[in-house]
């Protein structure tokens, strides 16, 4: 089988400066197909071809249907007089199916009280709603033991243990949490046993196999040094009009990575791995194999300050290579308030190129993966710097959502500071937005006819991505500080078909996360670490436009197994076990 890098195709800061920015034979199970299997075979030949073109004019459409899903989750910040910057930063959210019933259940972080930093009553309780199928949920919280302590931020998840029970990291502000899955709908605490150890302010968090050892390493993402004494007035006191604090008055930190030894502990091996050498003011982390070399990199988003590009060496060490790659500044050389990150392929060439958000203003970043790498700003060239300047974005994914084989950028917009309108003319609370992939390397804005509803205004925050009902389309709920949150099923036409497919390791990490995906003329990889402070798992999705069969599927799983499965149909789920021999 050929290797997969031989199957490729060919401003202004938006805020003043007292505010803040932010092959082998294999079977495999058609799932939901009852009775029906198949058995692949490795060919060493044969073009990737397509039954019918893909239909690139499909609209993209959703409704909410949190209420009526049972979903009452309101993310309280604890706002205060003081403009403390923690109020305006929470709001991650895990989509995973924690107890294996194939459906996919939500998970929200939430703050707590201010200055304290307890959660002193039920309303900043973390809380878990569990899939019950045909969109309704039901808050399993308590039984659950996911209430969490302190005031959270972010979340991650993936079966760090490989037991088959997905497992969750929370992020906070001087207090991360490590929950093991007991396969039993519960969790435990197992934060100090197992060596996780953190007193930052953390936003977010990423797994990967950065050594391709089969277990799954931490990165946690960092922001800056900030404590409840705090208290410079930021803004224009003649006016008595205060506001969030520019981040230049706050340190900055490094991030943490934790080597997963096995037995369920983990070593911080931040310093030896090279870093823990770079202070910055994280806010997401996305991982991919850009160079594809078969090890995982890591993108982290900073805060006006350039962005990180950590380069896998192989050998368990890291360099930062932001600059030298193309993607630590936008070519305008301004250091902008970069928010939340996704790490994929949006041009079908089987690159993953990097999609991000910012303030109004300074534009969306989109880094075009060039190849031997190297990234180009593409924003301008893709339009999204045109469509982009008048949204202040957190939440992000690059998702196919009319299931055409392009994937689509969907953003959780409002401004960081919720008194900007007194300074900018522009809006503290927005709608979230939609860019739909044209096809031919550019993007549209289609918000507009997203549907009724979608044009509501809220501060939003973190979003997840899943087909949440099972029916082929990417559904996703976001956050907003102190309203409810937001349920988008995707109502999309059902004209195009699609396929997922759902990993399981053998010789690779339980979760199959860092695996190359070619299916036809689309590439992908497994992981969970999407947007701002967010974690999606459920498994990877592929619209197919027309096709109602894939003739080639390619995986390359993190061991260097190369698996390849034939004649697939569309419009199923599709269980995958990687080869043990």
């Amino acid at each position: 089988m050929k290797d997969m890098n031989t199957l490729r195709k060919g401003p202004q800061t938006g805020y003043p400066d007292s505010m803040p920015s932010m092959s082998y034979v294999w079977p495999f199970r058609f799932a939901g197909l009852a009775g029906a299997c198949a058995i692949c075979y490795i060919s060493l030949s044969g073009a990737i071809t397509s039954e019918g073109p893909l239909n690139h004019n499909s609209p993209i459409r959703f409704r909410d249907v949190a209420r009526e899903a049972g979903i009452d989750f309101v993310l309280e910040n604890c706002p205060t007089d003081r403009k403390h910057l923690i109020e305006t930063m929470p709001g991650g959210i895990a989509a995973f199916d924690y107890d294996g019933d194939g459906l996919t259940d939500i998970y929200f972080t939430n703050g707590a009280s201010v200055p304290s930093l307890e959660k002193d009553s039920p309303k900043y309780h973390n809380r878990l709603y569990r899939n019950l199928g045909h969109l309704k949920f039901k808050d399993v919280t308590d039984q659950a033991g996911l209430a969490g302590v302190g005031y959270s931020m972010g979340a991650a998840a993936a079966d760090y243990d490989n037991d088959g029970h997905v497992d969750l990291f929370v992020a906070g502000v001087g207090r991360n949490i490590l929950y093991r899955n007991r396969g039993d709908g519960t969790f435990e605490d197992v934060t100090t046993k197992a060596g996780i150890k953190n007193d930052n302010w953390s936003v977010g968090a990423a797994w990967l196999d950065y050594d391709n050892d089969g277990l799954l390493d931490l990165f946690v993402v960092n922001y800056v040094q900030w404590s409840p004494s705090f208290d410079l007035f930021c803004g224009n006191a003649a006016a008595n009009i205060r506001v969030y604090c520019h981040p230049r008055f706050f340190k900055g930190l490094s991030n943490r990575l934790y080597h997963n030894q096995g037995h369920g502990t983990f070593k911080d091996v931040s310093v030896e791995s090279g870093i823990a050498a770079h202070v910055g003011k994280g806010m997401s982390a996305a991982v991919a194999d850009y160079d594809r070399d078969g090890f995982p990199d890591i993108f982290v988003t900073n805060d006006k300050l350039p962005n990180f590009l950590f380069h896998n060496l192989r050998n368990g060490h890291f360099e930062e290579v932001a600059f030298q790659a193309g993607v630590a500044l936008l070519d305008s050389g301004s250091e902008i308030s970069n928010m939340g990150a996704d790490f994929r392929d949006f041009n079908n060439d089987g690159l993953p190129d990097i999609a991000a958000t910012a303030l109004s203003g300074e534009t969306f970043p989109l880094f075009l993966n060039q190849g031997r790498g190297h990234f180009a700003d593409a924003g301008y060239s893709a339009h999204m710097g045109r469509l982009s300047r008048i949204y202040s974005g957190w939440g992000i994914g690059l998702f196919d959502f009319n299931n055409d084989g392009w994937k689509d950028i969907f953003t959780a917009n409002s401004h960081v500071n919720d008194r900007v309108e007194a300074f900018e003319a522009t809006g503290y609370k927005q709608h979230n937005s939609i860019f739909g992939n044209d096809g031919d390397g550019t993007f549209s804005d289609v918000s507009a006819g997203a549907g009724d509803g979608f044009s509501i205004k809220r501060a939003h925050r973190g979003c997840a991505f899943a087909d949440f009902n099972n029916d082929g389309r990417i559904d996703v709920v976001v956050s907003a500080l102190g309203q409810a949150a937001e349920l988008w099923e995707n109502v999309s036409p059902a004209e195009n078909t699609w396929l997922t497919l759902r990993l399981t390791g053998t010789k690779s990490n339980r979760d199959g996360i860092g695996a190359e995906m070619k299916v036809g003329d689309q590439y992908n990889e497994m992981t969970t670490a999407v947007g701002y402070a967010s974690s999606s798992h459920s498994g990877v999705h592929f619209g197919a436009g027309s096709q109602r069969e894939i003739d080639r599927i390619e995986i390359r799983w993190p061991s260097g197994v190369r698996q390849e499965l034939r004649n697939v149909r569309t419009n199923q789920t599709l269980e995958v076990r990687e080869p043990s021999h």
